[in-house]
């Protein structure tokens, strides 16, 4: 798939749910949110009949998102059926790392073929604080298990708050090199302003290179993270809502009011 700015479409980044084990400051409320009721999120049947359509409309890699992905009952099984559809040549995760210890060999044997695990400092009592409670143990833990496991190449999603070169972020970058992993810096964003830059170590942000669609938990395909724009698929159908995001996908981002990044996986 094309878009009127002849940027080739083969990429469908998925949020499985809105739910989170943790409460990360630059991505959630101290308080928590809203959740959304249960018979709003779309069922791994739901999920399963997009993918299919995506992928015989041109898509070929699909990112599982959230939240946190883990936290969803049966993602292992959500893993296998999306591998089994023929076509998809790169199946991977993003995760915060705190369950993937538990995790790594099943969604591996599901076929699993990467991760993205989230690590913004090596120090444990700066991390529970950023996280509001998590333990870093469990992260290192989570990046063994996915080296055990085969789940190569392991990226790290290493959050930055002015530049890369800070002392949190270079001891981060530290670890990956020694640990045969890829390190991947995003600046902080704020969706509702339109602030987003392009990551280092990847090509998020970058519009002019913009692959991607996004299907958010409640069933919506977004052609832009900071757009508004957004065609659902229960109302829709999935080839209806992908060709409309596809023919509406913007030049470049703007903002988004609607969305927040716990709920679109970023």
């Amino acid at each position: 798939m094309y878009d009127r700015f002849n940027r080739k479409i083969n990429y469908l980044r998925i949020s499985v749910t809105d739910r989170c084990n943790l409460r990360c400051k630059y991505c959630m409320p101290e308080e928590g949110i809203k959740l959304l009721p249960h018979e709003a999120i779309l069922s791994y049947r739901e999920i399963f009949d997009v993918v299919e359509v995506a992928v015989k409309l041109g898509i070929d890699k699909v990112r599982l998102t959230g939240g946190e992905p883990l936290v969803r009952k049966g993602i292992v099984d959500l893993v296998g059926m999306i591998a089994s559809i023929k076509g998809i040549k790169d199946l991977s995760m993003t995760t915060n790392g705190i369950l993937l210890k538990d995790f790594a060999v099943k969604l591996k044997h599901a076929g699993l073929q990467r991760v993205n695990i989230s690590l913004d400092t090596m120090d444990p009592e700066a991390y529970k604080l950023l996280t509001r409670g998590g333990n870093i143990k469990r992260v290192f833990q989570g990046i063994r298990a996915a080296k055990t496991a085969g789940l190569h190449p392991i990226k790290i999603n290493c959050v930055v708050w002015e530049n890369s070169q800070e002392k949190d972020a270079q001891e981060v970058a530290r670890f990956a090199r020694e640990n045969d992993l890829r390190i991947r810096f995003i600046h902080q964003m704020n969706l509702s302003t339109g602030e987003f830059s392009i990551v280092e170590g990847g090509e998020g942000g970058n519009c002019r290179k913009c692959n991607r669609l996004r299907l958010t938990s409640d069933g919506k395909i977004k052609p832009c993270l900071f757009s508004d724009l957004a065609f659902d698929v229960r109302e829709m159908g999935a080839e209806n809502a992908i060709r409309k995001a596809v023919g509406e996908k913007p030049k470049s981002g703007t903002y988004s009011k609607s969305s927040k990044f716990y709920n679109i996986g970023g």
